[in-house]
């Protein structure tokens, strides 16, 4: 599909598209689009999770992340249609979802959402299987699923550091 300049494209997406895929305009940033999604994920989660008991963050962040998901594929698949652009750089909501993920049940320090924040990275740019080929997905759907793939890597690699080798540790 080719891409079409702003004043050949018939359609926009819906504010609420745009501003959601894009994550409020971070997607804007440069360089690496991506990373600023992560980056804003990993410190609004940090914020948010410090004003709630322990007990509920990991229902928290798993409900994040499916509302994440769910809003995102379709925000995703509006910025899409109307960008003409399979994957525009622009959409980030999937770097929360799956940078979300790569959070789940782990402790509240520092070193964890350090950690989270590089294997999460990590696997969304070498996208080992079958997170390749979850790109391969029509419009949302794959733009986001891959990084919920690499998401669920990070996390697995997360939970091994913390419950097998106990390289991270509860504050």
């Amino acid at each position: 599909m080719r891409a079409l300049s702003s004043d050949a494209r018939e359609t926009r997406a819906p504010r609420w598209a745009t501003l959601t895929a894009t994550v409020f305009g971070t997607g804007y940033l440069r360089p690496g689009p991506g990373t600023w999604g992560s980056a804003v994920t990993v410190v609004l989660w940090g914020a948010l999770a410090y004003s709630v008991p322990s007990k509920l963050r990991t229902a928290l962040v798993i409900a994040l992340a499916v509302l994440v998901i769910v809003i995102g594929i379709a925000a995703a698949t509006q910025v899409c249609r109307a960008s003409g652009k399979k994957d525009p750089q622009f959409v980030v909501i999937d770097e929360v979802a799956g940078q979300l993920i790569a959070l789940i049940a782990v402790p509240f320090t520092w070193q964890s959402f350090l950690t989270g924040f590089i294997l999460f990275r990590a696997f969304d740019i070498i996208k080992p299987p079958p997170v390749r080929q979850l790109e391969c997905l029509p419009e949302g759907t794959g733009i986001v699923l891959d990084d919920v793939a690499a998401g669920i890597y990070a996390l697995l690699v997360m939970q091994i550091l913390f419950r097998f080798f106990h390289l991270l540790k509860y504050a």
